[in-house]
């Protein structure tokens, strides 16, 4: 069985037919899917999306791009992510490719995440562009503070290994997305080979980053096998190794979806 750690089921196409995307993941043999929240006002279609849906698990949290929506506080958010199917928080972190100037809120939000996270018991779930060195320090900083109990995923990663190093140092996982099967991802590519086993999930980041052979297509949960399968081409293994060994940490990091 493989899981997609990281999809985003409320985005438009997979929206308009999210029971048969669900569906087709499954007989593709996804199992189980992190469908992420990205605004507040999402979050109720999410819980009833993972109500209605066994295999489907949710997080709760605020992109660090939303801006005019609903700012939930600490407590706020932890009620979100106490709800059940929650199996973790964010995604949060920091995006300077979408957002210049003062970007003070964004690290506040980013710092709400995390002493929620710790709050509930619950792993990170870190989306960060052009802006890994930053993202990493606050992640360190928490972490040597004993505020990051529960780890968290790197989502997406596309640091280099010097990077991802960083995070594996602080006990976080290392999540592949369709990039990893892209021709020019040669620095993603050196760290999917490096990374050790124990460590690594694989993503769609679906409707956005479908693999080849699909790119330019809307993503979908089912073809986070191209992911797998790519990581097993790089790591010199097979498809079902990696499923196991990806399903196995997904369970691990999110108890909540564990079987």
């Amino acid at each position: 069985m493989l899981v997609d750690s990281h999809c985003h089921l409320t985005y438009p196409p997979l929206a308009d037919d999210v029971d048969a995307v669900i569906a087709e993941a499954a007989a593709a043999g996804v199992g189980k899917l992190l469908a992420i929240s990205v605004r507040a006002e999402e979050f109720p279609v999410l819980c009833k999306l993972a109500e209605a849906h066994e295999n489907v698990f949710i997080s709760a949290g605020i992109h660090p791009n939303e801006r005019g929506g609903a700012e939930p506080d600490v407590d706020e958010l932890a009620e979100m992510a106490r709800a059940p199917k929650v199996a973790a928080v964010g995604e949060t972190g920091l995006d300077y490719f979408r957002n210049h100037g003062d970007l003070g809120w964004q690290r506040r939000r980013f710092d709400r995440h995390i002493a929620v996270a710790q709050a509930v018991g619950k792993p990170l779930v870190i989306h960060t562009r052009e802006s890994m060195d930053d993202t990493l320090a606050v992640l360190e900083a928490a972490a040597q503070g004993g505020g990051l109990g529960a780890g968290g995923v790197m989502h997406c990663f596309t640091g280099d290994w010097a990077q991802a190093r960083r995070a594996l140092d602080i006990g976080f996982h290392l999540s592949f997305s369709g990039i990893v099967t892209f021709k020019n991802a040669a620095i993603v590519q050196e760290v999917a080979r490096k990374a050790p086993s124990e460590r690594i999930l694989v993503e769609t980041d679906a409707p956005f980053l479908a693999p080849a052979p699909h790119r330019g297509k809307p993503n979908r949960p089912a073809w986070v096998r191209h992911v797998a399968a790519r990581l097993a081409d790089l790591r010199g293994t097979d498809l079902e190794q990696i499923a196991e060994a990806t399903t196995g940490n997904f369970h691990r990091l999110f108890t909540l979806a564990a079987d």
